[in-house]
């Protein structure tokens, strides 16, 4: 299912196949599914409006908003590690079960306790499923509402977009099934293992999580504002399209055009320490972002942004072009992020502008 959008004016909008593998009902045009961390962009939408509103300082440390993240030795953590994967919080130094990830309080006071795995601002890290917790903690402690909430009642609703952080039993009927795709083998898994940073194993295997995870019921309905996102490719583009569209939403401003640069504002290329080197070399993140760059993850123009999904599904803005593109699917790739038919989409869309 995939929308093309230019200032928010869909140009092109196609959905088709089949919800489940029984291939029983076929996939509408307001059929949902989890986006995994396609969910990031929009949670860092979030935090971008209350820093757009004057109430979140990224320079300020974390600390100030949330005092309890200072122990560890990470009293001056400044905001903008978290958005960009700088925090060295890539994941729980706890053994974590996929039934405690669905406890919020929990998640945000362990992270809050631990130390970081390398020295932060050094090196970005993909926090895979801490990001969520990280960020969204403190919008909470700022609005007092849970990302979810604030999405939805500061965005989606009063916008009419169809997408869900924390996903009400009554939209469980729209929802499509996740097929993961074709495991490795056992020994090549644990060779694999074997050979990672330990916050990378931390990140991406603790609790390691797929498709089953996600296609059940407690996954749909905790708020996981990493990889929880429910949404429609139409609706994926449209908050992405808020970006392509310099803040606006039809007549309604969402974010200053500052805030819109602020959102892309590089934080320094590296190989990320969790994805490593075989993700592709050097990438860059903004702040909740991932740039194009020189490697065109997101098109020709190096400052267009977005974010992937596990499994395929990608958010882009490129406001040089008005250009937004919202990509979801069921049937999961391989890939953490530049699925092939990302790219395909993607070059296509280019091609024809």
């Amino acid at each position: 299912m995939g929308t093309v959008s230019i200032r928010l004016r869909t140009v092109v909008d196609l959905w088709g196949g089949h919800t489940a593998p029984d291939r029983a009902r076929l996939w509408e045009r307001d059929t949902l599914v989890n986006v995994w961390s396609t969910t990031k962009g929009v949670t860092a939408l979030c935090a971008h409006m209350l820093a757009d509103r004057g109430l979140l300082d990224l320079d300020a440390p974390v600390s100030a908003y949330w005092p309890e993240f200072a122990a560890g030795g990470k009293q001056d953590i400044p905001v903008r590690h978290l958005l960009s994967h700088r925090a060295g919080l890539a994941g729980p130094r706890e053994p974590t079960s996929v039934e405690e990830l669905f406890d919020g309080k929990l998640m945000t006071s362990r992270l809050a306790a631990m130390e970081p795995w390398w020295e932060p601002g050094t090196v970005s890290g993909y926090h895979a499923m801490s990001y969520g917790f990280l960020v969204g903690e403190v919008i909470r402690r700022i609005d007092g509402r849970s990302v979810g909430a604030f999405l939805r009642e500061e965005v989606t609703g009063p916008l009419g977009v169809d997408f869900f952080i924390g996903l009400p039993e009554s939209e469980d009927h729209r929802v499509a099934e996740l097929v993961h795709p074709p495991a490795s083998g056992s020994s090549e898994q644990a060779e694999v293992i074997a050979q990672m940073h330990p916050a990378a194993v931390a990140a991406l295997a603790n609790p390691p999580v797929g498709a089953a995870e996600a296609n059940s019921l407690p996954w749909r309905r905790a708020e996981l504002p990493a990889a929880g996102g429910h949404g429609t490719a139409g609706a994926v583009a449209q908050l992405y399209g808020i970006a392509a569209s310099k803040g606006r939403f039809g007549d309604r401003k969402v974010l200053g055009e500052s805030a819109v640069e602020r959102m892309r504002e590089g934080q320094g290329a590296c190989v990320d320490l969790v994805l490593g080197a075989g993700f592709g070399g050097e990438t860059e993140i903004g702040l909740g972002y991932w740039l194009s760059g020189p490697r065109g993850s997101y098109g020709p123009n190096p400052r267009a942004f977005g974010h992937d999904g596990y499994g395929g599904s990608f958010g882009l803005a490129d406001p040089e072009a008005g250009l937004s593109i919202g990509y979801v699917m069921n049937r999961m790739g391989s890939q953490i992020a530049d699925d092939p038919r990302k790219m395909a989409l993607i070059n296509a869309v280019y091609a024809a502008l």
